[in-house]
This record gives structure tokens, C-alpha cells and sequence, in this order.
């Protein structure tokens, strides 16, 4: 797994190495060094500087560029303010390096790689002018753009930015940072690599997950073994808005596909019928109707599903009804597996007690998407957008639960570790991608012992997001369905187990 960090991480772990006799010249010229080794360079190269020290490293690479008899030139938005900048600024012009003032007339297009130097991952708020321009001219230029540490614009913790530079690469300083992957990220990240200059991380970071940080997750089968040694789950939900023939059948398929020994649908009795014909592998589990199409609580079928299951789903498009909470309240307070809520039975969730999440037996993972969040937590999603790690791992260890937030790049807590899945693909922004991720989720909650509910919660999130881009990279973006990420969920756990037998 790689390490990621917070901004506020970084600048104290930035200050211990300092203080530790690594002088902070240094630090950055270490930064440039770094930055020149991680980058092709040709043609002619310029650097754009803001006045902070990412503009400082601007002002050190630039240097090196030109020990190295590259074509460099240099452009300040606002001349350097910091001492390490100045040094270098300095150094640059006694190199006779031409260091100019960024006009809105300066010609940008005549320079093959342009090097975004102008803001940390410290930056928030509004991008305003000279900054403005300097961002808008650098994503008009046509050049390969190089961004430093983060693209300029967008957030170091939360990935968010109204105005910020599109990179074809960044090469993050130090760690990653959780602005990388976060918020808007992926749409300003080309490629994205990591360079280390001998910082100390002082706090405990976050972890990008890897495919080979899943392989060992994939327990392999034994020949002495039989259907109930890998579980069986049961999938509670559908509605008749929701009706779920096609969806939750996809539910049950992707959780075969993950390895659980028995998926049993469990739906309205009245949807029994439109789904039956889509279950081959999958059993069917009839549930009292409340003759509107939606699940009527009845404590004895559910007490049933409790004794033969080791792992139950429940909420995939059952509706927020009276009968939703009663029956997400009896799990919680009596089912002793391994429960994940998800959609409707989160919305039930947050008109009731949070507290049954603290009372309860089972080990519980939650699945929200950021409106869901809001609903469970009282923040507003724009609040949570702006530090989702922290919204996440408090309410994780407030109630005992793994959350897994959705987005772009998924968050998997248990309160106290931090897990990003960055797998997927914007082609999974439809309708059913969350059901299909309930089902593989609960599929591995259920299919082996000795795997935690947060090692399930992770290693389903990346095989599902797996899953996902190579649905993508058979149809399109536009055109590839949930449907499709189910089918290439045994495609998914192939390539990881391929992959760890290298």
C-alpha cells in the first residue's frame, strides 16, 4: 500500500525533518531533484512561479534544468516571498536564467513543456487574477503540462477547486496527499507519480490500496470443502418502483462470482415472479408482502434468514418505508453476522436511533454514497465534501462501523485506519453501481473466515472498481452498464490473483 497524508500531516512532518538538521534549502532542492528525475524533458521548458515555496521549487528546478543544458525560462506571477524562494530566484538570474513577470501578452504556446509551480497543496478558496490568468493561460498553451506537488487550484485535502490546472503529469512531494484522489482530482490528474525526499511522515497516514495488497484477501479454496464452507448471505431488497428483476439478480450474480457459497434473494413476494427467471445459481427467498409491492416486516421470515446466514445485504432498492426500519432495527439489535446497509435501508437508518449502531452484535459496514452521508451524519454534502476523511473516520469510530464512502476515489474506514480504493471509471456514475458493489461486498463478508469486515469493505470496493474500468475498456464511458461490471467481476479476481502469482 502507498501512504497518503493530510496537508496538515505533511507541514508537520515538513517541520520535524527541519528541525531534525535537514535544512529546509535543502528540502527543496531535494523537491526539484526529484521533480527533474521523474519527467522526460525536451524542447524548450518554462516554469511558472507563485510567490510561496512551491514557487520556489520552480525557481531550484530550474536551475538544475539548466546544469542539465536545457532551454528554461522562468515567469513569476508574483515575485518569491519566502527566504528559500528568493535563494533560488536569485540563483536562477546569477545562472543567467531569464526570469520575467507572467503578463497576459507572454507567449506560452512557443514552449513544449510548461511546469506549474504556482501554488501548494496548502491552497483553498477562489482563484483570482494574476493567478487567474496564469492558470488559464498554462491550460491553453497545448504544451505537456507538469504540475508540482498538486496542480495549482485544487485542494490538497479535499481534492476541490473551482479553477486548477490540467496536468498531464503531477509529481506529488514527499507522499501522496489525499487531494490527489479526492474531489475533482481525477479530472485535472493525468498521471500521477510520488517522489521521496526523505521526510519523516509524523502522523499515521492513510493508505492507497494496490492490487497487490488484495491477493492475500482472495483465501484459496479447499478441495475438503462445500457450499456452506463459504457462506451463505442473504440480499434483502426491491420494491416495486425498484423492482429489482434485473438489478438485484445482478446482485446475487456478482456475489457468486466473489466465491460466497449460497446467495439466497430475499424480495416481496409479489416481485417473487418478474425476478425468478433471472436466478440460476442464486435461490429465492419470498417475503410477506404488504400488497403495494413493498416488504412487509415479518419477524419469523427474518428470523429464519438470521440462523442460515453468515452475512446479510439489505436495502438495495427496497424503499424508505415504515417496514424498512423495522426491519434494518431488528437486525441491528438481534443478527449476530456480518449486516452492510445500503440506500434505502441507510435513509431508514437516519430517522432512527444511531445509537442501535453502538448496541448492536453484528459486525456492520455501511455503504453511503455523499446525500446519504448527509442524511446520516446532519452535514450538509458541501461541508463533508470539503474533508470527507474527517466526516467519515468520526462517525466510523463514534458508532463501531465501517463506512465506505463513495466518489471518485472510495474511502473505507473503520474509524481508526484509512483505506482510498481509486479503481473505477466515470462509465459506473449510473443507476444499479451501488447494488452491484452491496452484493460483492456482502459476498466477501461472507465467504471466508479470518477476513475482517474491513478487509471484505476494501477488497470488495477495489474488485468492484476493477471490475469497472475493465467494463469501461470493453464498451465506453457512456455505454457500459452495471450489467457489465458484474459480468467482468470474475475478470477482476482473475487479474488480481494472476497478479499475486508473479
Amino acid at each position: 500500500m502507498k501512504k497518503v497524508v493530510s496537508v496538515d500531516n505533511m507541514r508537520k512532518s515538513d517541520a520535524y525533518t527541519i528541525k531534525s538538521g535537514v535544512p529546509s534549502r535543502e528540502l527543496m532542492y531535494r523537491a526539484s531533484k526529484g521533480i527533474f528525475d521523474s519527467v522526460k524533458w525536451w524542447g524548450r521548458i518554462a516554469i511558472i512561479c507563485g510567490k510561496g515555496n512551491n514557487g520556489g521549487d520552480g525557481y531550484a528546478l530550474a536551475t538544475i534544468l539548466k546544469e542539465k543544458s536545457f532551454e528554461v525560462d522562468v515567469y513569476m506571477v508574483e515575485p518569491p516571498v519566502t527566504p528559500d524562494g528568493i535563494y533560488y530566484r536569485d540563483l536562477c538570474i546569477k545562472m543567467g536564467i531569464s526570469v520575467a513577470l507572467l503578463k497576459a501578452d507572454t507567449p506560452l504556446r512557443q514552449y513544449n513543456v510548461l511546469v506549474d509551480c504556482i501554488f501548494g497543496t496548502g491552497f483553498s478558496g477562489t482563484v483570482l487574477d494574476p493567478y487567474k490568468t496564469a492558470i488559464e493561460k498554462i491550460n491553453n498553451s497545448r504544451a505537456y503540462v507538469v504540475s508540482t506537488d498538486i496542480n495549482s487550484g485544487l485542494n490538497g485535502d479535499s481534492g476541490l477547486g473551482e479553477l486548477a490546472v490540467v496536468s498531464n503529469l503531477t509529481v506529488a512531494i514527499g507522499e501522496y496527499k489525499s487531494g490527489h484522489f479526492l474531489g475533482r482530482a481525477k479530472d485535472y490528474i493525468g498521471q500521477l507519480v510520488c517522489c521521496d525526499i526523505g521526510i519523516e511522515i509524523q502522523d499515521t497516514p492513510y493508505y492507497l490500496i494496490e492490487k497487490s495488497d488484495t491477493g492475500s484477501l482472495l483465501f484459496k479454496r479447499m478441495h475438503y470443502s462445500h457450499k456452506g464452507s463459504y457462506g451463505y448471505l442473504a440480499l434483502i431488497g426491491g420494491s416495486i418502483e425498484y423492482s429489482g428483476a434485473i438489478k438485484l439478480a445482478n446482485l446475487a450474480s456478482s456475489a457468486v462470482s466473489c466465491g460466497a457459497g449460497v446467495v439466497m434473494l430475499a424480495v416481496a413476494e409479489s416481485l417473487a415472479r418478474a425476478v425468478a427467471p433471472y436466478l440460476l445459481e442464486s435461490t429465492l427467498y419470498p417475503l410477506e408482502d404488504n400488497g403495494n409491492g413493498h416488504i412487509q416486516f415479518d419477524q419469523e421470515e427474518i428470523e429464519i434468514l438470521c440462523r442460515r446466514t453468515k452475512a446479510i445485504g439489505v436495502g438495495m432498492g427496497i424503499g424508505c418505508t415504515k417496514d424498512t426500519q423495522l426491519l434494518v432495527e431488528y437486525l441491528l439489535k438481534n443478527y449476530e453476522g456480518k449486516l452492510l446497509i445500503d440506500a434505502d435501508g441507510l435513509n431508514a437508518l437516519s430517522f432512527m436511533d444511531l445509537d442501535l449502531l453502538k448496541i448492536s452484535r453484528a459486525d456492520i459496514v455501511i455503504t453511503p454514497h455523499l446525500k446519504e452521508m448527509e442524511r446520516l451524519c446532519g452535514k450538509p454534502s458541501y461541508e463533508i465534501e470539503k474533508n470527507p476523511v474527517l466526516v467519515a473516520k468520526e462517525f466510523a469510530k463514534e458508532y463501531g462501523v465501517v463506512l465506505v464512502l463513495k466518489g471518485p476515489t472510495t474511502i473505507i474506514t473503520d474509524g481508526e485506519n484509512v483505506y482510498f480504493s481509486d479503481t473505477g471509471s466515470p462509465a459506473m456514475a449510473k443507476g444499479g453501481s451501488g447494488d452491484v458493489l452491496s452484493g460483492i461486498i456482502t459476498a466477501f463478508l461472507a465467504s471466508a473466515e479470518g477476513r475482517s469486515a474491513l478487509e471484505s469493505a476494501y477488497l470488495g470496493t477495489y474488485v468492484n472498481g476493477l471490475a469497472g474500468e475493465l467494463a469501461e475498456l470493453a464498451h465506453s464511458q457512456i455505454t457500459a452498464t452495471p450489467r457489465d461490471t458484474v459480468k467482468y467481476v470474475p475478470l477482476a479476481i482473475e487479474d488480481i490473483i494472476r497478479s499475486n502469482m508473479k
